[in-house]
């Protein structure tokens, strides 16, 4: 068979999906990633001679495909929140990048150095790169489109936290590097890592970020689209302002995610009710959807061609824990006293594409050993987010939604 065709036909029917399954899988308890991810099991399982897509042995096209699947996705969810940025609307994401998302990564560290015997830097790049939830595969428990009303605190905790600690994971990644190329000591790279990596990047980011995408949405919505090809491309300012907002932070030495996110939020800021949000909007989510698919097919093909090999009985239950234990009980720590739904909001801390990305880029950086099992680890816990999530959120966030009204913006 020609590998060519067959790549083609597996092409188009994951694109063909994006379309289908949002309509065959509305209220029903399986999720788009479930599907994705068991048609690569199924298609990398036939002998169909595809190349085995696995990030070790390609660690490079890895990093550089989840990195797209993550910039993309955060656009994405800046442009859908509606609530104004502010210390007090955004108290319960303050909350969990401040508190929870720093236990997760203590937890998880100490964790993988006692049940696995990972050395201490491999055990805090696990901790950085299990940390943060994901934007990518967290649509079904994310705010509803621009313009659809306030929403509940569990959707916009959630999204406003996808949306910032994907950028917040990178100095505890760059911290581990910094261990596994210097030592472990202190003295070898405190300063460097809190001048540059936790300061700079983070500051250059946020500026960068937000200059453009006021300058951006600006020009947007003051030259509205007058011809009929111009409106035939309206929304892809979406797609451009990903890319470069991403790529003008990369090259300032900033955090080009966090860059992504507050741009996004910027946009979505300026002339908040116009219409023409709705179109930046869905062409974000269309470029994300095509994205994400191609992403869970490899990653369902990953897991078919051996993924989990290394996997021990003890990495598993890590894995496991790292979804059902630690980010709950950390998310609950983080938020007690405040919101109700803190429950729901500890719960689906989903892991996704971009614990993926952050541990190519950290094993493509610097010498890690056991790196194959942390790959298991990791992958292992994505897959049981990826099934408890993904059948529990729908029926859960409807509940919510009929339970506890959408509460008014605090001021």
């Amino acid at each position: 068979m020609s590998l060519y065709e067959t790549a083609l036909v597996i092409v188009g029917v994951a694109v063909l999906g994006t379309v289908a399954l949002p309509r065959l899988l509305d209220n029903r308890p399986v999720s788009f990633p479930i599907v994705y991810v068991a048609f690569g099991i199924v298609v990398f399982s036939l002998p169909l001679e595809l190349p085995a897509p696995d990030p070790l042995a390609h660690g490079t096209i890895a990093e550089h495909l989840t990195e797209i699947g993550v910039i993309v996705a955060l656009m994405g969810a800046g442009l859908k929140i509606d609530r104004p940025p502010g210390f007090k609307r955004w108290k319960t994401a303050w909350r969990l990048l401040g508190i929870t998302m720093p236990l997760t990564i203590a937890a998880a560290a100490v964790l993988g150095w006692w049940a696995v015997g990972l050395s201490i830097p491999t055990a805090v790049l696990l901790g950085a790169v299990i940390a943060p939830t994901d934007p990518v595969l967290a649509a079904d428990v994310q705010v509803d489109p621009p313009q659809k009303g306030e929403s509940d605190e569990v959707r916009f905790a959630l999204t406003s936290e996808a949306g910032l600690n994907d950028g917040l994971a990178f100095p505890f990644t760059y911290l581990a590097i910094a261990m596994a190329t210097a030592g472990v000591a202190p003295d070898n790279w405190l300063l460097e890592w809190l001048a540059v990596d936790v300061v700079y990047k983070i500051v250059v980011g946020v500026a960068v970020g937000w200059v453009f995408g006021y300058a951006l949405a600006k020009f947007v919505f003051q030259y509205p689209a007058s011809t009929q090809l111009a409106k035939a491309m309206g929304g892809a300012e979406a797609l451009a302002a990903t890319l470069i907002a991403y790529g003008l932070t990369e090259l300032a030495g900033g955090y080009g995610f966090i860059a992504v996110f507050v741009a996004a939020v910027a946009i979505r800021g300026f002339e908040r009710d116009h219409e023409y949000h709705q179109e930046l909007h869905d062409f974000a989510e269309v470029v994300e959807r095509l994205v994400v698919a191609a992403l869970l097919v490899l990653f369902g093909g990953a897991i078919a061609t051996g993924l989990f090999a290394p996997l021990t009985w003890r990495a598993a239950l890590l894995g496991l824990a790292l979804v059902l234990l630690v980010r709950p009980l950390a998310g609950l720590l983080g938020l007690v006293g405040y919101p109700p739904e803190r429950n729901a909001i500890a719960f689906f801390g989903i892991r996704g594409i971009g614990s993926f990305y952050y541990l190519a880029y950290g094993v493509n950086n610097a010498e890690f050993d056991s790196s194959g099992i942390v790959w298991s680890i990791v992958g292992f816990a994505v897959l049981v987010s990826i099934v408890v999530h993904g059948v529990t959120a729908a029926p859960v966030m409807a509940d919510l939604r009929r339970e506890m009204p959408a509460p008014e913006a605090t001021e």
